[in-house]
């Protein structure tokens, strides 16, 4: 709310000058920044972990998600098959590599020829950081090779929007209307303050910090399971375990810790989210110091020094698939 006070009054939406250009895309940088904090308050109360009580958690969550645009069940289930099966070729949810032969087919190696090793990585960035997280809500990409019930996607459009969509089993049809609703009202509200005061003073209060939202959430999701070092498995090799510390977890010290702080230490603590997907956020700075100790002597603890640009570009850089699923 303070940056969106300090913007309406310092900033204007109509005759733009420079500053104000400017001030708005300083604006939707911090804003996106304190949003982000209310999509991982969100994300809490989907694990369950931010009261005792599953319905103070799942109306709270639904009420912050559909805000940022976000069909809170049906990411819900999602996000839960994530922590089921990290790193898991078969089964695991978002940013699940392709294989190279995958890359061939989808035109990416001739892409690749065409533009040169760091544009098809800045290519990367983009496909991630800007379109990935609605392509994935749409088409569930970068999502599971198969569907909950372990039958092949045959084709499926797998979207996070229709209760009968086939990422969904049937019991949860219910649930995903609910959030497809409440999504539905939020966007149609936007769309209204749209009609009432126009596309600029609605894109500079809004859609600007969305898309920073969208950011952040993706960065988080990609660079905590992703790494040169940090294998995926086949059905063969992966266990739970194996697939949990397969996590890593990152400093996010820029601008002294305010993004590590303003996002309730989802990255800096994110190993142990995932072993223990339940425990409270305001709890994990602590419990990661005594997982730490535990882990680090057995060489089980996965941490990267490298800022966040650094290592946006290494995993862009670097990690583009897997040789083959097995």
């Amino acid at each position: 709310a303070t940056f969106a006070f300090l913007a309406a009054t310092l900033l204007n939406t109509s005759g733009m000058g420079v500053v104000d250009v400017l001030g708005w895309q300083v604006y939707a940088f911090f804003q996106g920044a304190a949003l982000t904090g209310w999509w991982v308050l969100a994300h809490e109360c989907g694990h369950g972990g931010f009261t005792k009580s599953y319905l103070v958690n799942d109306c709270v969550g639904l009420v912050l998600h559909s805000v940022l645009l976000v069909p809170y069940f049906a990411w819900q289930y999602s996000h839960a098959k994530h922590h089921a099966k990290t790193n898991h070729l078969m089964d695991g949810e978002t940013h699940n590599p392709n294989t190279k032969s995958e890359m061939q087919e989808a035109g990416y190696v001739t892409l690749f020829e065409a533009i040169g090793e760091e544009g098809f990585a800045g290519f990367q960035l983009f496909t991630h950081l800007v379109v990935g997280w609605p392509a994935y809500l749409a088409t569930n990409a970068t999502g599971a090779r198969r569907l909950y019930n372990t039958e092949p996607l045959d084709g499926h459009t797998c979207d996070h929007f229709r209760p009968s969509s086939k990422l969904f089993p049937p019991n949860w049809r219910r649930r995903i209307q609910i959030g497809t609703t409440a999504w539905l009202a939020c966007a149609a509200g936007i769309a209204a303050a749209t009609y009432k005061f126009g596309f600029v003073p609605v894109a500079c209060f809004y859609w600007g910090p969305y898309m920073w939202v969208n950011f952040w959430l993706v960065l988080y999701t990609w660079l905590q399971h992703t790494s040169p070092d940090v294998p995926h498995f086949g059905d063969d090799e992966w266990t739970w375990v194996r697939g949990a510390l397969c996590t890593i977890d990152r400093p996010y010290a820029e601008l002294f810790g305010f993004f590590d702080w303003m996002h309730h230490h989802i990255g800096s603590t994110h190993v142990c989210h995932h072993l223990f997907s339940n425990l409270p956020c305001y709890h994990a700075v602590e419990a990661t110091k005594h997982l730490k100790a535990f882990l680090k002597p057995k060489q089980l603890y996965n941490y990267d020094h490298d800022p966040v640009v650094t290592a946006m570009w290494k995993a862009a850089l670097t990690c583009q698939y897997v040789k083959q699923i097995g």
